[in-house]
């Protein structure tokens, strides 16, 4: 799948909610705040991904500032997007997509998920959707997803999305006090149609 639309025309403006099976994918806001706050001030949520355990002021400061964009017009913008059960209306976490480089036309996915709805697949059926919005809406040629080794189960979300793991940087960084080994899993757009449905079984 070869995108030839002109580089400066590339804009992402997604139609909101963001539909799934299951899900309901949509700008975060501040009525999100103690949702948010239910799994984002736990340590070992934390524990392998670049934040701290957040309280209210740094949740709030969030959802006026980085978590505020509801568009990605340039590189180095990030779309961060409440998941919510499409039943019921419950925030169970939050998934991101990254514009790194409109030349190289590559991005990142990021999830987070509240341990309390983990084992049902909402966080590979979420992150699911943010490849969809940037390889088909966005028309980005390769997605990447770096994750903490010990991170088993973002690692395992990657392996079902249908990425290579490419690379196991032994000891690459110094995280939060000790030096972390990364898995770097990627997608490229000539690959997505054959993850474009997403079984239930890999969910």
């Amino acid at each position: 799948m070869i995108d030839m639309r002109s580089q400066q025309q590339r804009e992402l403006h997604p139609r909101y909610p963001v539909r799934t099976a299951r899900l309901r994918l949509r700008p975060l806001g501040t009525d999100d705040a103690d949702a948010l706050l239910v799994y984002r001030s736990r340590p070992d949520i934390c524990r392998y991904v670049p934040f701290e355990p957040m309280d209210h002021r740094a949740i709030t400061d969030r959802l006026a500032t980085v978590w505020d964009t509801t568009a990605l017009t340039d590189e180095g913008q990030a779309l961060t997007l409440g998941v919510e059960l499409a039943t019921g209306g419950a925030l169970i976490g939050d998934v991101v997509l990254f514009w790194h480089s409109r030349e190289h036309l590559g991005g990142e996915i990021g999830y987070v998920l509240n341990p309390e709805h983990a084992g049902h697949g909402y966080a590979t059926e979420a992150a699911h959707a943010m490849l969809r919005l940037g390889f088909e809406e966005l028309g980005l040629h390769r997605i990447v997803a770096r994750i903490d080794e010990r991170n088993d189960a973002s690692a395992n979300v990657a392996r079902r999305l249908g990425m290579r793991q490419e690379a196991r940087l032994v000891h690459n960084e110094l995280f939060k006090g000790e030096w972390s080994t990364e898995l770097d899993f990627a997608m490229l757009a000539e690959e997505w149609p054959a993850h474009r449905e997403l079984p239930a079984n890999r969910r």
